[in-house]
């Protein structure tokens, strides 16, 4: 049995900015609850959440770790997620498993791109969230105007729970605005400011609770518990976020914000939870967050550890789950049995007898169960709503160097694709490479190198080619005639094609029109093969030809020197020939761009889609951003993801899916032409 309940329970995701100090503060945390008996640096490569090689090599945060440990009779599950835009899925998958955030904010730079973003997403998922306001250590810190800047640009319910006295090397710890003895304490000018914001926060307090607002304006004052309560209440609703200073690696206002937010910061029970359905009915279920119900989970997480294996981290919602049992994966539809259920702390995991609703838990080595999966018990079978990850923004080629690296390749990015959901891989038939996709160049620069020194497979990057097809514009008819005469049997094939173009993305059709036996049944189908064949290398650039009819109507044959092949190849000629004297074009991959930027950046971003050849499809806002939505070719787009942080300064992001082929304009196609002429002299030379 659990030691605990679940009104115990606290499940906490770490965001901000990258560099705001998300990490330190977590080793802080840990540190003064007793769970770690060191204090851990960055710098040191000796922090509990960031153990990666790769963290530790580039001393940021890449991954979502979960520290899970047991403070004050409650559990904790703290999850640090990376701050950088290029692992946007790790923080998405820690905001779908936790009922609040703590939002990081360098005292001394502000609000910056990240602030903004992770703010804006744990909002949408309507999580209630903290604020720490860390590094009162640095110099010229202005804190009125950061948390001026807080209430304007993220929410004006924001409100200071403490105050940091002093500032820089004269920081020497933070007064509690409801602490009477903290107050008194301060001197001057400071003790009346926090009076001042004491009273701003009881206030604030007071207007979020109708009881407690009219005891307030009848002039009585609250009781320390009433604040208290009505204060839990406030932030559990999302109508108040308070606001905590310190400093995080000088491990000051931490013992001061753990005293206070593990009490406020709502549990399970005080939670929404999941939307879910009967994967029967598709009905909508009504599950209740207690230890009463049937269990039921999802998995948020998945990681390739090199001791144990593949480690699936999920979140108990309903019910319970013990060791040494089994679960139904409602996704897959299939069962399966879990060994040790596992507590994740780090790097360390450590085996627990029992997982209980709201809890948060890993198993290893499970099969068929991934990130994204519902779990469940099959009688009473229920699906959860799955995580929306973005598609990636951008694409890199790669190339086994060695045949042992080609033997290795397809397992170890399984892996990692099953580890990483905005991580993407597919083999592009018509260029025949193999395309990694992520969220942006560390995002896929980090994947090559795990590839190396986890799985040991060496890969050449590059750009990938684009896909590009070719059609015709006009009808036309021609014959393709085969004739050769060896010792023996000779070879012998005659047919007449017309070639109708047609509509864009209607793809290919063949059709049989010979009558009177001038060609035998026997040999449409090889001029078919032809045909096709001859469709795939393509007449202009070698690229397939698509969206044409092409009809077989005419031809001849000989009854000894006719054959399969003869026929084949002469189907292959007329095709070739006719495609040439058809009005032949170059079709591009044609991408559907949604680009979010700040209000600013609009004339920018739009003159900078029209110079790479796109259209403007139309306006959108979400929040306080504005969406520009434009069809462009994707052969403009390779560096965009670069091009747009640049323009934006970081705060614009964009996604893409492909729409449809279009031609290529004259000048563009004829300098695709030329390389690929030259590209095949070269070949024919070499």
């Amino acid at each position: 049995m659990a030691d605990y309940t679940i009104k115990d329970i606290r499940n906490i995701a770490l965001i901000s900015h990258a560099g705001s100090g998300k990490t330190s503060f977590a080793e802080a945390i840990v540190y003064n609850a007793g769970a770690s008996n060191r204090f851990g640096k960055v710098d040191d490569g000796t922090s509990v959440s960031d153990y990666s090689e790769d963290e530790i090599e580039r001393k940021v945060s890449i991954s979502a770790s979960i520290l899970s440990f047991k403070y004050a009779n409650k559990r904790i599950n703290i999850i640090d997620a990376p701050g950088y835009a290029d692992f946007i899925g790790e923080m998405l998958s820690s905001l779908n498993a936790v009922d609040s955030a703590m939002l990081l904010i360098d005292a001394h730079d502000g609000i910056r791109v990240g602030t903004e973003k992770t703010w804006s997403m744990a909002n949408e998922m309507d999580l209630a969230r903290a604020i720490f306001l860390n590094k009162f250590d640095k110099e010229n810190i202005n804190f009125h105007g950061v948390v001026n800047a807080i209430k304007e640009r993220l929410d004006k319910n924001c409100v200071l729970v403490n105050v940091p006295i002093g500032t820089g090397p004269d920081f020497k710890g933070v007064a509690d605005l409801l602490d009477k003895s903290a107050l008194d304490a301060l001197n001057g000018e400071d003790k009346q400011n926090a009076l001042k914001l004491k009273n701003v926060l009881i206030e604030a307090i007071a207007e979020a609770n109708d009881e407690l607002l009219e005891k307030y304006l009848e002039g009585k004052e609250l009781t320390p518990e009433e604040i208290k309560l009505g204060f839990k209440k406030a932030v559990s609703n999302k109508e108040l976020f308070p606001i905590y200073c310190g400093s995080a690696t000088l491990n000051i206002g931490i013992k001061e914000l753990m005293a206070s937010l593990f009490d406020i910061l709502p549990s399970p029970l005080d939670s929404k939870l999941r939307n879910a359905k009967d994967p029967n009915t598709n009905q909508d279920k009504d599950l209740k967050p207690d230890g009463a119900g049937n269990f039921s989970g999802f998995v948020f997480k998945t990681v390739s550890d090199p001791y144990v294996g593949q480690l699936t981290i999920f979140r108990v919602y309903t019910g319970s789950i013990k060791t040494d049992t089994s679960f139904y994966n409602s996704t897959k539809r299939t069962t399966e049995r879990i060994g040790h259920l596992l507590s994740v702390f780090g790097k360390e995991q450590r085996p627990v007898t029992e997982a209980i609703a709201g809890d948060i838990v890993a198993v290893a080595k499970l099969k068929e169960t991934s990130t994204g999966d519902s779990l469940c018990i099959e009688k009473d079978p229920v699906v959860f709503s799955p995580i929306e990850f973005p598609e990636p923004a951008i694409s890199f080629s790669i190339k086994p160097k060695t045949r042992a690296d080609e033997d290795k390749i397809s397992i170890a990015l399984h892996k990692l694709v099953n580890e990483d959901q905005t991580f993407k891989t597919k083999r592009e038939e018509q260029t025949k490479e193999l395309i990694i996709s992520g969220m942006g160049d560390l995002h896929l620069d980090i994947m090559i190198n795990r590839l190396k020194k986890r799985f040991g497979v060496d890969v050449e990057k590059g750009t990938p080619k684009v896909a590009y097809k070719e059609t015709i514009k006009k009808m036309t008819k021609l014959q393709g005639k085969y004739k050769r005469q060896t010792g023996g049997h000779g070879q012998y094939g005659d047919c007449w094609l017309q070639l109708d173009p047609l509509e864009r993305g209607k793809g290919f059709e063949f059709v049989d029109k010979v009558v009177g036996g001038v060609i035998p049944k026997n040999y449409i189908p090889s001029i078919q093969k032809g045909v096709v064949e001859a469709m795939s290398k393509g007449a202009l650039a070698g690229h397939q030809i698509v969206d044409m009819r092409v009809t077989v109507y005419d031809g001849s044959y000989h009854e000894v020197d006719s054959s399969d092949m003869a026929f084949k190849i002469a189907g292959s000629l007329a095709l070739r020939k006719g495609v040439l004297e058809a009005n032949p074009v170059l079709l591009e991959p044609i991408m559907d761009v949604d680009v979010i930027v700040p209000e600013e950046f609009m004339g920018d971003i739009t003159g900078d889609l029209n110079s790479r050849r796109g259209r403007i499809a139309g306006m959108d806002v979400q929040g306080k951003y504005q969406v520009i939505k434009a069809k462009v070719p994707i052969a403009e787009m390779s560096k965009y993801a670069s091009e747009l942080k640049s323009i934006t300064g970081g705060r614009g992001s964009y996604s893409m899916r492909f729409s449809h082929y279009d031609e290529v304009p004259a000048k563009s196609a004829q300098i695709i032409i030329a390389k690929y002429q030259e590209t095949k002299k070269e070949e024919q030379e070499g």
